[in-house]
């Protein structure tokens, strides 16, 4: 294998990410939005976000306040000049791909492709609001900084990526502004566009400077702290949001303070969970698309060409 040909790994992992992505996008909608039961699960869920809010705003206030132009403008700026340093000018290139064809897919679904039908009568109001603008903001720049920074750094940065990201999904979601699927749309479109961007670095040049496969490093450790993350947080998620729906088919209306409690962190947990997902792939399909060949490997292909010499001559 030559040193710059494409990582096969890198290709299908990417490729992966993308479907997943768009599927889990579609299905957001689907049953959230465009299904009775999932409208009036996500709605109250939306209710029961109002519970503390005077406590919780002052917080989740700074936390979108962040989110604005002029942040994405000064991240961009920064991610780019970090791939410039380090010569990697392809990668400065991919990252623009990643955050404005995110942010740029999320205001079309929104406000182009996607409606909200009206399929029960406690839904809210009409206007369709998923995914989240906030959220894919957050998590297409987290998704950047995780692809930007040198190889060592990524686990770290996927850590604080996927915490920010998820707060500032919750955070839209103490403030009233978005319904939990909103959130989770956001951070699947961003997945999708991340597929896309680990499938352009497994075809570029590989990093340059030899490093220890993805296995051995603390990027296996970070992935399985998000494994973990994700399937307990999934778990009680998946768990709450059944026991809002059977409240609903029994009493017919959630009105208790306790279970409309139980809907928004079910909610909450539900973005935790599919946040660390995301972010789990991320950081391993660019740490494989981007791992350069092993020593073994070169001497591999150093023997080969030897050969192929021989036998021409």
């Amino acid at each position: 294998m030559r040193p710059n040909s494409p990582r096969p790994g890198g290709v299908v992992l990417g490729l992966l990410m993308f479907v997943a992505g768009a599927l889990g996008t579609w299905a957001s909608w689907r049953w959230f939005v465009d299904t009775a039961v999932g409208q009036r699960i996500d709605q109250v869920a939306f209710r029961g976000s109002g519970i503390g809010r005077s406590t919780l705003w002052s917080g989740a206030e700074r936390v979108l306040d962040v989110v604005s132009v002029p942040f994405v403008v000064v991240v961009l700026g920064a991610v780019a000049l970090i791939a410039l340093l380090r010569q990697r000018w392809l990668l400065a290139l991919q990252v623009i791909v990643l955050v404005g064809g995110a942010n740029l897919t999320t205001q079309v679904l929104k406000h182009a492709v996607l409606d909200r039908p009206r399929l029960a009568e406690d839904t809210g109001p009409l206007g369709n609001s998923l995914p989240s603008g906030h959220t894919t903001v957050a998590a297409s720049v987290a998704a950047a900084l995780v692809l930007v920074v040198p190889r060592r750094a990524r686990p770290a940065v996927a850590v604080v990526g996927a915490g920010y990201t998820a707060l500032t999904g919750v955070s839209t979601m103490v403030g009233g502004w978005h319904r939990p699927s909103d959130v989770v749309a956001a951070v699947t479109v961003v997945l999708a566009w991340a597929g896309l961007t680990t499938v352009l670095t497994a075809i570029s040049s590989p990093e340059k400077m030899p490093v220890p496969s993805v296995g051995s490093t603390p990027t296996a450790v970070v992935t399985g702290l998000f494994a973990v993350a994700a399937g307990v947080a999934g778990a009680m998620a998946a768990s709450a949001l059944l026991r809002t729906r059977d409240v609903l088919n029994t009493a017919g209306a959630v009105t208790e303070r306790s279970d409309l409690a139980t809907a928004y962190v079910g909610a909450a947990l539900g973005v935790v969970a599919v946040t660390a997902l995301a972010f789990a792939a991320i950081l391993v399909a660019h740490q494989v698309a981007s791992r350069p060949l092993s020593a073994q490997g070169k001497s591999a292909g150093r023997t080969t060409t030897a050969r192929v010499s021989g036998t021409v001559s």
